[in-house]
This record gives C-alpha cells, structure tokens and sequence, in this order.
C-alpha cells in the first residue's frame, strides 16, 4: 500500500472502532508511538506493536468515549496527519475532558513506522 491507501485505512478503523484490526493490519512490528505526554508506562514513548497494543488497552480500561471526531488524513509525501477530537471521561475520577491532538504518521513499506501525538499545552 502507498501511504495515501495507509492513511485512508487507518482512518476508516478510527471511524469504525476498529482500531485494534487496524493495528494488526498497518503499523510495522517495530513502530514507535510518541504521546504528548508520559502514559501509563512512565514514558511518552511506546517502542513495538506490543507496546503500542499495551498503550490502546490502557486507555480503554481507564476512559469512557462518549464521542469524538476524525479529521482527515492529509498526506504529504510518505507522511500523513489526522486530527481527533475525544470527549472522554477518567473512569478513577470522573473527569470529563474534551480534547483535540494532531497525529503525525510516518509510512515505509506500506506499513506506519512512527506515530506522534500532539496537544494544545493545558491551561495552568
């Protein structure tokens, strides 16, 4: 797949829920996922599928999604860009936070290398 067909498809698994499938179907064993901020592991850096896998089941058992937008993709060479909208709550605290970030992929041999997020800073 060219990164166009990477990006469209990783798309349509946003829209659809399927995030997982797309995992398994796009991103190389020895992708990097780069967050705005340290995750679950302490780190902002998720290195491997695994990983990346870990990062995703994390964020289900801790967030209730009560709705979101996907925006895009925007290709530009072997790179491409998505914008989310999330409306999710903490489960532990009951926090409702709407947010949006940018996620810059990267793209080699028809599979997402390198994923970034980034946010808007918060408030202080």
């Amino acid at each position: 797949m060219n990164t166009a067909e990477v990006a469209q498809k990783l798309v349509a698994h946003c829209k659809a829920h399927t995030e997982a499938q797309g995992l398994e179907e796009l991103y190389a064993d020895d992708a990097i996922s780069i967050e705005a901020m340290d995750g679950p592991s302490g780190s902002a850096v998720s290195e491997g599928i695994e990983a990346i896998k870990g990062k995703h089941a994390w964020w289900e058992e801790n967030f209730e999604v009560h709705g979101g937008e996907v925006d895009g993709p925007y290709v530009n060479g072997d790179s491409f860009t998505v914008i989310f909208g999330i409306d999710a709550t903490e489960k532990a605290s009951g926090q409702r936070t709407q947010m949006r970030e940018v996620a810059l992929y990267d793209v080699a041999d028809g599979k997402i290398v390198r994923e970034s997020f980034f946010m808007a800073p918060m408030p202080e």
